[in-house]
């Protein structure tokens, strides 16, 4: 049996998110049932990070085992001409037994895209947020650092059914920044983990600074509450982007 860990980007417009769901086109479903077919049995797929319906990435990983031994630059040709347009898988690699792309990863990085000019194009808008209403942009700015560090993120967390297991809510963010490139205001933040919901939500909100209806305190104190689905509103899942997962040396 090999283990096999692949690197993939998709459009996440037309998929309810990354897990399975019965009846529903999601990236994991898929995945399984090209590999399915390629092992002639079923095939469990893992990812590194389960992003929600409308997310996109540009380097997701995922892995499964495999007996077929078709080598791992066919098995990437095979993969791509089974699958959709939408997903495609850049890079197949052998991997170790017990590799576990959530488990083993020490960061995510995510993206989040917001268009500021007053016309967005046809061929943005699948990929962005447009919010073209005044927006105190500096403020945003200021703001976005003030969530680096070990937080309890209970404030900036959707509802979900893992929360039934009482695990902890407590995530490390490495870096938290805002910039502008052209007509784009972007938010990239580096993270031990996330929560559902967790890097949209703190969009929502770093918007609501850039309005002015908060602060940076009320940012603070959000992070202290550790009162549930406080924060946000929840950006759309248009704008955001998984890109990049970091392993340790070795994997």
């Amino acid at each position: 049996m090999r283990r096999i860990r692949i690197t993939l980007a998709y459009d996440g417009t037309d998929f309810h998110g990354w897990q399975v769901q019965p009846s529903l086109p999601t990236i994991q479903g898929t995945l399984q049932s090209v590999l399915s077919q390629i092992e002639g049995k079923p095939v469990h797929v893992t990812g590194a990070g389960r992003t929600d319906a409308g997310v996109h990435a540009l380097a997701q990983v995922a892995a499964f085992d495999l007996e077929n031994r078709i080598p791992t630059d066919n098995l990437r040709r095979a993969m791509n001409r089974l699958l959709p347009d939408s997903i495609r898988v850049l890079e197949v690699r052998e991997a170790p037994p017990d590799f576990h792309p959530r488990r083993h990863a020490i960061s995510k990085t995510y993206e989040y895209r917001i268009w500021r000019g007053e016309i967005c194009s046809p061929f943005e808008r699948r990929y962005i947020h447009h919010f073209p209403y005044p927006l105190d942009e500096e403020r945003l700015i200021r703001a976005a650092p003030l969530l680096e560090g070990e937080h309890d993120f209970t404030a900036f967390a959707a509802t979900d059914e893992k929360d039934l297991l009482g695990g902890s809510k407590v995530r490390r963010v490495f870096s938290s920044r805002a910039f502008r490139e052209g007509d784009r205001l972007i938010y990239r933040v580096t993270g031990s983990g996330f929560l559902k919901h967790m890097v949209r939500n703190i969009v929502g909100t770093l918007i609501q600074v850039g309005r002015g209806r908060l602060d940076e305190d009320d940012v603070v104190a959000l992070l202290k509450s550790g009162k549930p689905a406080s924060a946000g509103p929840t950006a759309p899942a248009c704008g955001l982007f998984l890109i990049e997962v970091r392993y340790p040396e070795g994997l």
